[in-house]
């Protein structure tokens, strides 16, 4: 009853995760990791097709394997979480919303490069 649920999310996962590929404030490499995930408890053909494709498959064994994240993706996701809050700077987000918004993207920017290099 519930592959259908998980295939489901594998699928909404991969096609975002893909969609981050072009969109700079978009991320990838979570989204393939939830894609992995769920094609796990519902395809093991589609579990296995996203393990060894050429372009997705790097970054989730990088991060299965090892929590590793490559150098690349660590400062491609700085450049965009500082545009993130360039972007609400300039679009004059209060700053209560503000600060709340820098806390909570430095942390994330600190748990990404304390994670080894892949």
């Amino acid at each position: 009853m519930m592959r259908p649920l998980w295939l489901m999310g594998g699928a909404v996962s991969l096609a975002l995760g893909t969609t981050g590929i072009f969109l700079p404030l978009l991320p990838t490499v979570p989204f393939l990791l939830l894609a992995a995930f769920c094609f796990a408890r519902s395809s093991e053909r589609l579990h296995a097709w996203l393990l060894s494709h050429r372009v997705f498959g790097p970054p989730i064994e990088n991060w299965r394997d090892r929590g590793a994240i490559g150098r690349r993706a660590k400062w491609l996701a700085s450049l965009s979480i500082l545009a993130a809050f360039a972007l609400s700077v300039l679009l004059s987000v209060p700053p209560v919303i503000l600060a709340i918004q820098a806390v909570v993207l430095a942390l994330v920017a600190l748990f990404i490069w304390t994670r080894p290099d892949a």
